[in-house]
């Protein structure tokens, strides 16, 4: 379809307000933070979407989706643009971004059943201001929370870094509402259980857009109480102390809501002030008094129980002087992006991956071993290391983080340095049972491995988009694997 008609179309559903083809803005959009350096240095090789489209209601979406799946036109969903996977990254020629910006209307705050009802493109962090308020919070407290939005999170299936008490975006959602292709809506009441069959909530939570457009969420409310936080910390002698104490205080019953262990390396460029060239386990205790009380009196039982690899505790201040500044801003994200223009480095690419509490520490040696043995740009690694920060009775999580030197054509960054290294992880942990992605999602740079990572199962999810999506007009490439000459050609 030429632009001009489908520009013409788009008109005929919404306004003209409501359609952006500014041409920085569509450069913007054809790509997430994945590929943030070559959109910085201007050299994206992939097709900019034609527009980005603004609905104001469900019923807009609707007619948006209907129109794109009779036309076989790409659909990006998008609502605060924090992904990192790829996850919106165009890899067609016709496609248009929806965007949520104006879906922004908090429905309903009911402090009475402890829930709250929003739109897909209300702001986190601006939720949060208003139930902290009121003496309340969702719990969810992503890195990006003061500029996530929340159809996104749900879409991504995010987490946050209190996940441990609060659990993730998963454990938090009670009702949604989500627009299909084919221009069904559907509805998930909210009430806090059934066994009406499947939870059906999960079609739709993690979905990546691929199958939906979420336009409405509800989610849990908790008590808050900030008053009452406790910071315990250890600097211990390796990783594997680190993560048993991790483990000694989940499976003795604690739910501390941020339970972490850093390695030497990741340490350093978060507690540089005081790592001492150790690894660095953090706890925070929150809530009710009386729970945090017997919550720190736990992590410090358990970690007695580790004595000999304990090098010395952490002064709690220190600790809380790091959680207060973990978060980024939209500033921070542009000041990033700025000194990318004059710098050639990458700091922070991550890799996170899960298993049980035997797996994890198998895959954090195996790959950083291989890395370092095998890795043909071992050289320009000015970092390489990991952390342990979401926790549960039957294992945890494990961030790998790399940085590097580039030293190659903008362009080329990714295949050069991050892909190979992306490999490695992945393939290590799926050769141990782990998952290959614990919480940013598969997006369109790990599709590859998605039927490793479900096996069998995999029959199930591929059943869902056939079914929900048979035109394949949601989010083209995310987490489903594409055919050899179906992928678009970078």
């Amino acid at each position: 379809m030429e632009t001009k008609d489908l520009l013409k179309d788009l008109e005929e559903i919404l306004t003209a307000e409501q359609i952006n083809t500014d041409e920085e803005d569509l450069y913007d959009a054809s790509a997430d933070r994945y590929k943030k350096y070559a959109k910085v240095r201007r050299v994206l090789d992939v097709p900019k979407p034609k527009g980005i489209v603004y609905p104001n209601s469900t019923e807009e979406v609707k007619k948006l989706l209907m129109y794109c799946n009779e036309n076989n036109i790409n659909v990006i969903p998008r609502s605060g643009k924090t992904a990192t996977e790829g996850g919106l990254e165009n890899w067609k020629e016709n496609s248009i971004v929806i965007d949520a910006k104006n879906l922004n209307k908090t429905v309903k705050i009911d402090e009475y059943n402890m829930q709250a009802t929003v739109q897909a493109g209300v702001v986190l962090g601006e939720l949060e201001e208003e139930l902290r308020k009121k003496g309340l919070t969702t719990g969810h407290s992503p890195q990006s929370k003061p500029v996530a939005k929340m159809g996104g999170l749900v879409a991504t299936r995010s987490i946050g870094q209190l996940s441990t008490l609060y659990g993730g975006i998963e454990d938090m959602v009670v009702g949604l509402e989500c627009v299909f292709p084919d221009g069904h809506i559907s509805r998930v009441k909210n009430v806090s259980r059934r066994a009406g069959g499947p939870d059906i909530r999960h079609i739709v939570i993690g979905n990546e857009g691929a199958l939906c457009y979420i336009t409405e969420v509800t989610v849990k409310l908790f008590k808050y109480f900030p008053d009452n936080n406790e910071f315990h910390g250890f600097l211990v002698k390796d990783m594997d102390t680190g993560i048993k104490i991790l483990r000694e205080v989940m499976v003795n019953g604690y739910r501390p809501s941020v339970a972490r262990c850093y390695s030497e390396e990741d340490a350093k460029q978060h507690f540089y002030h005081f790592y001492k060239d150790r690894c660095v386990v953090i706890f925070m205790a929150e809530g009710n008094k009386g729970l945090v009380e017997a919550t720190g009196k736990g992590i410090e039982t358990a970690a007695e129980k580790f004595n000999e690899g304990i090098v010395e505790k952490v002064d709690s201040d220190l600790l809380e002087e790091w959680f207060e500044n973990l978060n980024w801003s939209q500033q921070d994200i542009d000041d990033e992006y700025e000194g990318m223009l004059e710098n050639d480095s990458h700091t922070g690419f991550t890799t996170e991956v899960s298993g049980d509490w035997e797996t994890i520490p198998k895959i954090y040696h195996n790959v950083i071993k291989r890395i370092k043995e095998e890795y043909h740009r071992v050289e320009d690694l000015t970092m390489l290391g990991g952390h342990s920060s979401h926790s549960y009775i039957n294992g945890t999580n494990m961030y790998f983080v790399y940085n590097y030197e580039i030293h190659c054509a903008p362009e080329d960054e990714m295949r050069v340095y991050h892909h190979p290294l992306q490999r490695i992880i992945v393939e290590e942990t799926l050769k141990l049972g782990g998952s290959m992605c614990h919480h940013h999602g598969i997006g369109k740079f790990r599709n590859e491995w998605t039927k490793e990572e479900h096996g069998s199962a995999y029959y199930m999810l591929e059943k869902l988009k056939e079914t929900f999506d048979p035109n394949n007009i949601m989010n083209f490439g995310t987490i489903y694997p594409q055919k050899e000459g179906e992928k678009y050609q970078k």
